[in-house]
């Protein structure tokens, strides 16, 4: 069966897979496997285990949602991230949020200096008083 998973950043992952483990912070576990009913349900926070013959990868997913029908699961997710274990998929999403966290704080920074210096400019050329 295949899968598709896709982000706001675009298609992360189109393979096949011989089976997936979903785990869900709300929703539990289970498992999809060639053939099975069509499903759908929400991955708040959890991982999904894909296994394409004796390889096996694991994708953190934050805020998702998957479908399965006629051997297509699609999974639509806030964010999502891959690794060679559980541990290094969670790993990857921990590095991303802080890098982002990161990011964020510089643009604060510049954004702060960038009105004081507007402030300073519109005193200086008394402009907006009466």
């Amino acid at each position: 069966m295949k899968i598709v998973i896709v982000t706001p950043d675009g298609e992360l992952y189109n393979e096949e897979v011989s089976f997936v483990l979903v785990s869900s912070k709300s929703n539990g576990e289970y498992g999809i496997l060639q053939n099975h009913l069509p499903i759908a349900s929400t991955i708040d926070t959890g991982y999904l285990k894909l296994e394409q013959g004796d390889l096996v990868f694991y994708v953190v997913v934050i805020g998702g949602l998957l479908e399965h029908h006629n051997n297509v699961i699609t999974v639509i997710a806030q964010d999502a991230f891959i690794g060679r274990s559980k541990e290094q998929a969670f790993e990857n999403l921990n590095q991303i949020r802080q890098s982002r966290i990161e990011d964020n704080r510089k643009r604060n920074i510049e954004l702060i200096k960038a009105e004081r210096e507007l402030r300073k400019q519109i005193q200086q050329t008394g402009a907006g008083s009466v």
